[in-house]
């Protein structure tokens, strides 16, 4: 849910404004409406700074410290970006070295200088490489001809000539410029560059908490001169006003704060004219759900919070998608081992493995394998029935959930409506949820023999009264009937042309889970093939199978945390008319 903010004006004179502000940092509640971005000198030169340390830690991330490092150093982010700069110069020379030491091994080693000793001699040194099979015996005879070496098919030659008149049927090869023994020691050279640059890597890694620490720190100065600079100025520059929002929950110890330092201030509740930032209160379980909120934008100050519903559907859509027992506890156990290094995503990963494992076994699938006919028969009770109504259950049930998605979407949408507009201002959205949603469930509860046919053909026909109602004749009662009339059918063949697309979207649930299931199936048939008798088919079996599922996992996961959040950020967000403007709650923090 959003958190219910104060709106806050501070009113001081320019020479107290950094003390204040320093002290506001210290309660940490307070987010001052500021530039997020560098507007002066200053803070440009903090944003680059703050720069250079991010990209030395992340320069870092992957460096094995050094056992003892007791040397310090000056600049680190600047030491530990040259270090890298130079390891990698280093690498490309060396890459470079290494072609030409290829080019140059089939001549082998000689000294340029007695080829310079031969030339000044009036012997000119002439240098060939030809196909091995297109070699001319004759040449021997006729020319001064001495192979060197014969590699990969090529036959590589020199001929000795003394006269400028020398013709040569193959055209001539540059002269090498060195030979290997040079190229190799400047390689040897360079490995050992590399090699003390790395260790100097090692030792600067053990210093990474230091930079960690002047990152915050370069971050705070910059937050807090940003939050300095953005003050409206009046009164010949000696008065500055300051906009800033806190949480209401927070107000009475900061409104104690303020008065104790005497300063001049306006509290009132925030309005949605005001944009507030948003700060997102939930559960422990709906707050791991945020961070995907947080990929689309947060609610504005007057919308609802999406996290509780992406928490439930995105949960259930991953599930379908990867829809095997198996899998979900791969899930499990590869979150609990990798805690450490997922961290706040390790619990997310285990309560998407668990809602995995318990659609898995509902679908009857472990591992790709169907294991429905495999189970006692009570057991079987509690999976879903290979087919309903003559169609695949899984595909039923998709689209199943698909419709309770969207109807959800709907309710949400006019709750939201006639929060913001009032009931009156609403009734084209009461209208068409009414329609869609009372018919969905009128239609349910007559499948299910709750409504007797004359009862349900009455209760449509009110529904579709009522609806036709909102939909076309009081949709906007501050226009006339006519043009509430043309709206009405603007909106029935959008509603019509887009609804069933966004039904049949959820289709993907049921699809993906289809694939993953026979991919896997294809990759057990191939490890049963390759098991033959037993023997030494068992270790074939083994890493077919294995090898086969972690890759088939892989794509599953991509494929389940794709879709699912475009099916919440498409289909749910449009019909529920969720926009997700605000902007995020950042408070001033030490």
């Amino acid at each position: 849910m959003v958190t219910e903010m104060t709106k806050y004006n501070f009113i001081l004179l320019s020479g107290d404004i950094e003390a204040f502000l320093q002290k506001l940092q210290g309660v940490g509640v307070v987010d001052i409406t500021r530039s997020v971005k560098p507007v002066d000198e200053k803070s440009e030169q903090m944003s680059s700074k703050a720069g250079t340390y991010r990209k030395a830690l992340s320069l870092l991330k992957n460096v094995q410290p050094a056992e003892f490092a007791d040397k310090t150093y000056g600049d680190l982010a600047e030491n530990v970006i040259e270090t890298v700069n130079e390891i990698e110069a280093a690498q490309t020379q060396m890459s470079q070295l290494a072609k030409e030491l290829e080019e140059r091994k089939p001549w082998g080693q000689f000294d340029v200088k007695n080829i310079e000793k031969l030339n000044e001699l009036g012997l000119k040194i002439h240098f060939y490489k030809v196909k091995t099979s297109a070699m001319n015996p004759e040449w021997q005879s006729q020319y001064a001809l001495s192979e060197i070496s014969t590699v990969d098919g090529n036959t590589y030659f020199v001929v000795v000539s003394d006269s400028d008149a020398y013709d040569f049927p193959v055209k001539e090869m540059p002269a090498p410029d060195t030979d290997c023994t040079a190229i190799e020691k400047k390689i040897n050279e360079l490995e050992y560059a590399i090699e003390q640059n790395e260790k100097h890597l090692s030792d600067l890694k053990c210093h990474e908490k230091d930079l960690q620490k002047a990152l915050d720190k370069t971050l705070s100065k910059l937050d807090l001169h940003l939050a300095n600079i953005s003050g409206t100025k009046a009164a010949d520059d000696y008065i500055t006003v300051f906009e800033g929002f806190a949480p209401a929950e927070n107000e009475k110890e900061l409104v104690e704060m303020l008065d104790k330092e005497e300063v001049l201030y306006l509290v009132e509740k925030a309005k949605v004219d005001d944009n507030p930032p948003i700060k997102l209160k939930n559960n422990k379980y709906v707050s791991m759900f945020e961070m995907l909120t947080d990929m689309y934008g947060r609610p504005k100050y007057n919308e609802f919070d999406p996290t509780v519903f992406i928490s439930i559907f995105f949960m259930l859509f991953f599930a379908f998608c990867m829809g095997d027992a198996g899998y979900g506890l791969v899930l499990i156990g590869a979150s609990l081992a990798l805690k450490k290094m997922l961290g706040n995503l390790a619990p997310l990963g285990i309560t998407l493995g668990v809602a995995t494992t318990i659609i898995g076994f509902l679908f009857h699938t472990f591992f790709s394998v169907d294991i429905y006919d495999k189970v006692p028969e009570f057991v079987q009770n509690f999976m879903l029935s290979p087919t309903i109504a003559g169609y695949d259950g899984t595909m039923v049930l998709a689209l199943i959930v698909g419709v309770v998605h969207l109807c959800l979407a709907m309710v949400v949408k006019t709750y939201q409506a006639t929060k913001v507009n009032g009931f009156l201002h609403s009734l084209g959205t009461w209208g068409w949820t009414l329609l869609i949603v009372g018919g969905v469930i009128v239609g349910a509860l007559a499948l299910i023999g709750v409504l007797e046919s004359d009862v349900t053909k009455w209760i449509i026909i009110v529904v579709g009264i009522l609806s036709a109602l909102g939909i076309y004749f009081i949709n906007d009662l501050n226009k006339n009937v006519l043009s509430n009339v043309g709206s009405g059918l603007w909106e029935t063949y959008n509603t019509a042309t887009g609804l069933l697309g966004d039904v049949l979207s959820y289709l993907r649930l049921y699809a993906l889970g289809l694939a993953g299931a026979k991919l896997g199936e294809a990759f057990n048939a191939i490890g049963v093939q390759a098991l033959g008798d037993g023997g030494a088919g068992w270790i074939a079996f083994i890493l077919i199978v294995v090898v086969g599922h972690v890759l088939n996992i892989a794509m599953c996961v991509l494929g389940a945390f794709v879709h699912p959040l475009r099916l919440n950020f498409l289909e749910f967000f449009k019909n529920s008319g969720y926009e997700g403007t605000g902007r995020k709650y950042n408070p001033l923090k030490s």
